[in-house]
């Protein structure tokens, strides 16, 4: 094996057509109930089909999306997951999160098939608001995952908080 095939058969990274601008990469897969990778909310900039099952969303500068990953095996769910994360400025610091290239600054964590429904239901409560989960206060998705990490029940996000944090956004840029 030589040439540019060898690293994608030995598991190695795959080539993304712009490796060096200042979006976050997310590959997903989507092989029917094994590997179900997807984007729950988030404005993607860009997205790049790799083959029938995989592909690359791309994100902007301070975006927020959500990023839900659920695994299974002969024997039953081997992994349920969500990351809601803030897509990261070039040179800014980040935590890395795998198949999100670079990484990000991860707002919520949450492992686990009832927590994840938890935050998926959370997710719902703000979109029945009317509110687009991409312009939910990041100290929310804190809120979320540290009340959910810890069996507690949040507080609900409210139009009140909503426009509070509009507010300080506004100041702040």
């Amino acid at each position: 094996m030589t040439g540019a095939a060898a690293p994608r058969v030995r598991g190695g990274p795959v080539p993304i057509a712009h490796p060096f601008d200042d979006l976050t990469h997310v590959e997903l897969t989507w092989v029917e109930k094994r590997i179900e990778n997807w984007i729950r909310f988030g404005r993607e900039a860009r997205e790049q089909a790799l083959d029938r099952r995989r592909r690359v969303l791309s994100f902007r500068p301070a975006s927020i999306f959500a990023f839900v990953r659920w695994a299974a095996n002969d024997f039953g769910t081997i992994i349920s997951r969500i990351d809601i994360v803030r897509a990261v400025k070039p040179g800014e610091a980040y935590q890395t999160l795998p198949f999100v290239r670079p990484g990000g600054d991860i707002l919520l964590k949450i492992e686990g098939w009832p927590k994840v429904q938890q935050a998926l239901r959370h997710i719902d409560a703000v979109e029945a608001l009317d509110i687009d989960p991409c312009e939910v206060a990041p100290d929310h998705w804190r809120h979320l995952h540290n009340r959910l990490s810890a069996g507690q029940e949040p507080r609900a996000y409210s139009m009140e908080r909503h426009q509070a944090w509009l507010k300080r956004r506004e100041c702040e840029r």
